[in-house]
């Protein structure tokens, strides 16, 4: 799978762009802050509905617009899918899919997948629990596109449950409150159980891969590790994964809806769900420490790429057929890396249907991701063909 052209208009700082795109290895050249990651970034849109960089779609409209568009075409063996992208922030965003009627944007999920790594993802390491969370259940959507309503399912009932937990707190409570509060305990125990099964079964896949991905970017002397914090279940190890993974939805919703029962005298005193997935940790690690607050800045950027070259990996091996591979993302990532890592990682991606590189400094490009590289040259507001 690769994306053989890409348009913007009022994108970030493009009025209007059209790029041709090929296979193989492709660089965007430009010195810093001339737009080369929007690029990139409007391509990753594409696959996952949502910036890498801000939490709203409001800054990826160009002041003075309304609305973005982005339109692609991408090809999987012989099939070709065109899609537009309407961006209207404060409404509901859309798409069209070979030029019919526009649809929900979540109808074109599954159309294009990218593994997407950017300095930002240093976070997934060092930074808060949400961001490891979304990192895995990001993953678990790109494998199977229905998982995105079980996340939206789950986060619409826990506001609402929240609410009235709120509600309830150091107030009368009622016995309506009793019944609804009742009615939203089975929901995200169901939405939550599916969720969670989800999770889990992304992350029993997905760890081998990022310990595999961390040996090929190091001298593999440590092993990576995680311990999955649960509200719900104990601890669960890279050993445990697998077994946690074969539990069923029922298994889990039965063991949710207990621990409820266990806590929820507390969360009606603290107006507040304190069971479910969004409250549960990852924690990597390296070696046996973990890796947030411990890693030095080279292990903490190898054990970055690491996950996410291990969810490519996944990938990889979840669609065994090259024309469903991810278009593999890099943004400003040689820079970062010492010599070594940098050779290391051109050779690891050097055979990937599509790799996107973003550089401001060619001499940062290891040969080891070939000879045969398509150089875009960009400026402010433009990109073209070197």
């Amino acid at each position: 799978m690769y994306i053989d052209h890409i348009s913007l208009m009022n994108y970030r700082t493009y009025s209007l762009l059209n790029l041709p795109l090929s296979t193989g290895v492709t660089v965007f050249l430009g010195a810093n802050g001339v737009g080369k990651t929007n690029i990139v970034e409007a391509i990753n849109y594409t696959a996952e509905l949502s910036s890498h960089r801000v939490s709203h779609d409001g800054p990826l409209v160009q002041v003075g617009a309304q609305r973005a568009y982005i339109r692609t075409r991408v090809v999987r063996g012989k099939w070709q899918t065109i899609t537009e992208f309407e961006i209207a922030p404060g409404h509901s965003n859309r798409v069209r899919i070979n030029r019919a009627a526009p649809v929900r944007a979540r109808e074109a999920l599954g159309i294009t997948s990218t593994v997407f790594f950017s300095p930002e993802d240093l976070q997934l390491v060092k930074g808060e629990p949400q961001c490891r969370r979304r990192f895995v259940d990001d993953l678990a959507v790109s494998l199977r596109p229905v998982v995105a309503s079980y996340r939206s399912d789950y986060e619409r009932i826990l506001r609402q449950r929240n609410s009235l937990l709120k509600t309830m707190r150091g107030g009368r409570i009622t016995e309506e409150h009793r019944h609804t509060l009742n009615i939203w305990n089975e929901q995200i125990a169901q939405a939550g159980a599916l969720l969670v099964h989800s999770r889990w079964n992304a992350l029993a896949r997905l760890v081998p891969e990022i310990q595999y991905a961390y040996q090929q970017l190091t001298d593999g002397s440590k092993a990576i590790g995680i311990t999955y914090e649960s509200t719900i279940f104990p601890d669960i190890t890279e050993r445990t994964l697998p077994q946690a993974a074969q539990l069923s939805v029922a298994e889990i919703s039965k063991a949710w809806m207990q621990a409820i029962e266990d806590k929820q005298s507390e969360e009606i005193e603290r107006g507040v769900s304190l069971i479910g997935v969004h409250r549960d940790e990852m924690i990597w690690k390296i070696g046996d420490i973990p890796a947030k607050g411990f890693a030095s800045h080279g292990e903490s950027w190898s054990l970055a790429l690491a996950l996410k070259l291990g969810s490519w990996y996944v990938h990889r091996k979840d669609q065994q057929s090259v024309e469903s591979c991810p278009i593999l993302i890099l943004d400003d990532v040689f820079a970062e890396l010492d010599t070594a890592r940098r050779k290391r990682l051109g050779a690891i991606v050097s055979d990937a249907e599509q790799v996107l590189v973003t550089c401001a400094i060619e001499e940062d490009l290891p040969q080891e991701l070939g000879e045969d590289i398509t150089m875009i040259r960009v400026t402010p507001g433009h990109a073209s063909l070197a």
